[in-house]
């Protein structure tokens, strides 16, 4: 092959807090050939997910951290290039957990799947049709239990879980309020994915604006950031709500374990209840939601919008980026073909 190098992002240390590009090293090595059952794969998106931030901290996490001086974990689509394996041809484009690289010499067993490239963007694969999608699909529809005219509230409204839950609810006939954190976010929110209002929680009337947007109470509240903008919304429960902890994006650190307002006062008079959500535990019904998500798109029901930035070396400050709220959509990373 013409370029026999491969460009890798290294973890060099553990953040405290949010990981920020000095915790990571952009570093060149020969690409490994495939053996026997192994393909070789080009990749060209390389995902970035406020979840890398668990996957690299010491504090305990639902996955094994990543190790200091290796490839930084991530979902990537890319195509083969070299197959060694009866199942995967050259050509062939697949979604995995291939890392923060240019190419990835891997076990076929440790590809996800294979992405049918006829009708959408392989982009789609790591966003709406990827790990962001799904999770809005499953923890919405399997944890959030959404009824026609149920008023659903979501925090990080605009950022690619939750604009996608807010479309998800608004087709099962839901009434959808938004969290976002500014003036052009709100209007993201309620002309591109169809809320029916938003508010932000950077307004010093935050609380005020959010009681009047939640008039009628909220019953289901999908959560993707905790801390006080959760805090603010589980006073404005109706009875039998279902609260969705998808995310905890504004806690900037988990060791100790951080303590504010209790709930358990919340959940006890309104008889709601609060579940935590890990997309990777609904890996064994992937098809069904992608199926499904792709179906809405293709109607035009169901909106997506990606933020691709260019070049490998975006990816060491991209974590960051996401938790400044720099990205408007998924944010991709895209690899020089």
């Amino acid at each position: 092959m013409s370029n026999a190098t491969n460009t890798q992002v290294l973890l060099n240390s553990r953040p405290k807090g949010i990981p920020q590009a000095e915790n990571f090293t952009i570093s060149e090595c020969p690409i490994i050939p495939p053996k026997n059952g192994q393909v070789l794969i080009r990749n060209h998106y390389l995902s970035v997910e406020p979840a890398m931030r668990g996957w690299i901290c010491d504090a305990g996490n639902y996955s094994e951290p990543v190790g200091i001086n290796t490839v930084m974990r991530s979902l990537a689509v890319g195509e083969i290039i070299e197959s060694k394996s009866p199942d995967y041809h050259v050509g062939q484009h697949v979604l995995g957990m291939f890392g923060w690289q240019s190419h990835t010499t891997t076990d076929a067993a440790n590809i996800d799947r294979v992405i049918d490239t006829s009708q959408l963007p392989i982009s789609t694969a790591l966003g709406i049709l990827g790990i962001n999608g799904l999770a809005a699909y499953f923890a919405l529809l399997e944890v959030g239990l959404p009824k026609p005219g149920d008023t659903v509230l979501v925090s990080t409204a605009a950022g690619a879980v939750g604009s996608c839950v807010a479309q998800i609810a608004k087709i099962k006939g839901c009434k959808t309020i938004g969290i976002t954190s500014s003036p052009e976010k709100i209007e993201l929110c309620i002309n591109e994915f169809g809320y029916d209002q938003a508010v932000s929680y950077n307004s010093p009337n935050f609380v005020e604006e959010l009681a009047n947007a939640c008039a009628d109470g909220i019953d289901v509240y999908f959560d993707n950031t905790a801390g006080r903008i959760s805090d603010a919304a589980l006073t404005l429960l109706n009875q039998r709500a279902r609260v969705v902890i998808c995310g905890t994006a504004s806690i900037s650190q988990w060791s100790p374990i951080p303590l504010g307002p209790r709930v358990e006062r919340h959940l006890l008079v309104k008889r709601a209840r609060m579940e935590g959500f890990v997309i990777f535990d609904y890996a064994d019904r992937y098809h069904e939601g992608v199926k499904q998500l792709s179906e809405w798109i293709l109607e035009g029901r169901l909106h997506y919008r990606e933020e691709i930035k260019h070049g490998i070396e975006e990816a060491p400050d991209s974590i960051a980026a996401l938790y400044r709220g720099d990205n408007l959509g998924k944010r991709l990373i895209k690899l020089a073909d």
